[in-house]
């Protein structure tokens, strides 16, 4: 398997073709994010984002502010006991109103954004270099 590296994302600068997330009929992924999932061996990211779309922890965050309904900022960050946290905010410096404690990750990067944008139905994920 090849190395993820932030240099292999940075090339990803948007596209119009996207895939349907497998396990999420209502998201897509760029080819970037696509690229991450299976390079950095990591649907389960992918996965844990795409779960919270429709969720009573999400309902409420639109109830508490309606710019969640249109965008979000994921984030994933790997300390060194390679346990991580999985975050999401209206805009990268806001407070998080998604926190998830991941107890251990073999992801390859010591942290990733992945923005999600919403348009009608379908939320897609994408790396910033994609916007």
């Amino acid at each position: 398997m090849a190395r993820l590296t932030k240099a292999d994302l940075a090339q990803f600068t948007g596209d119009a073709e996207v895939y349907r997330h497998p396990r999420n009929p209502f998201v897509l992924l760029t080819q970037g994010v696509r690229y991450l999932a299976d390079t950095g061996a990591a649907w389960w990211l992918t996965d844990a984002i795409a779960s919270y779309f429709g969720s009573p922890v999400m309902l409420e965050a639109i109830r508490d502010d309606p710019l969640v309904e249109t965008f979000q900022c994921w984030t994933l960050h790997v300390h060194q006991d390679r346990s991580a946290v999985l975050t999401a905010r209206v805009d990268s410096g806001g407070p998080p109103f998604i926190t998830q404690r991941i107890p251990w990750t073999d992801f390859p990067l010591d942290a990733i954004d992945i923005w999600a944008g919403r348009d009608n139905q379908y939320w897609t994920l994408y790396l910033p270099s994609e916007h």
